[in-house]
């Protein structure tokens, strides 16, 4: 029997309420992932660039990007329902065409959906720290999940990640120095993310925020 792999998320259980079902119902159909936006660079109709966030939680950074940067085709993700339901109303709301959602594992749909060689960037915001360290095996950031990102990322591509959790910070530096596919480099906090969600949670608590850029040290081999 292959070895189950470890979840980096909370696997909530509750039931989801009437408005969340209704939104869920009408509108992930209508913000599917569209095909072109999996299709390898330079196939036809895909659009410019694609960029995957990585947990969106209620949409507040994914719904910014994406109309700050109409060029860009985002593709957000996250295995909670209503807050995926609440970030489609606004984004329909708002007209926004180039923003899409999924309801699924990251890793998952990494490893089965997005082509070697064709992420922009991945966008990994405030990311559950399991703080507990016999728990920091199921961090997303992992060496596994590095060798995923480094094969999905373009020549140029990059991952941003930010956290109200010093430890967090300090765990993606050292794993990622260690790894050394990639550099990691203090960021400056991108003006179209909203202080929002488990930001606002971190500053209303004391905590301070870092943005990280990962980048890639060489032009790796894509696998």
């Amino acid at each position: 029997m292959p070895e189950q792999r470890v979840r980096t998320f909370h696997a909530r259980r509750g039931r989801r309420s009437q408005l969340t079902e209704s939104r869920l119902a009408t509108l992930l159909p209508r913000y599917a992932v569209p095909p072109a936006a999996l299709a390898p660079p330079g196939s036809p109709g895909r659009p410019t660039q694609v960029v995957v966030e990585v947990g969106c939680g209620h949409g507040a950074a994914a719904l910014g990007f994406a109309a700050a940067h109409p060029d860009t085709h985002l593709i957000a993700l996250d295995v909670h329902p209503p807050g995926v339901a609440r970030m489609l109303a606004a984004a329909a709301e708002a007209g926004l065409t180039n923003l899409s959602a999924e309801l699924g594992d990251a890793v998952e749909f990494l490893t089965d959906r997005i082509p070697p060689g064709s992420l922009d960037a991945v966008h990994l915001f405030f990311p559950d720290p399991w703080p507990k360290v016999r728990h920091h095996r199921r961090r997303f950031v992992s060496p596994d999940t590095l060798d995923l990102l480094a094969s999905r990322l373009t020549p140029d591509g990059h991952v941003l990640v930010a956290t109200d959790w010093a430890d967090y910070a300090a765990y993606v530096r050292a794993l990622v120095t260690q790894d050394g596919r990639f550099m990691v480099r203090e960021a400056t906090r991108p003006a179209w993310r909203p202080v929002a969600g488990f930001e606002a949670k971190g500053l209303a608590a004391g905590r301070e925020i870092t943005d990280l850029a990962l980048e890639r040290a060489t032009r790796i081999e894509l696998a």
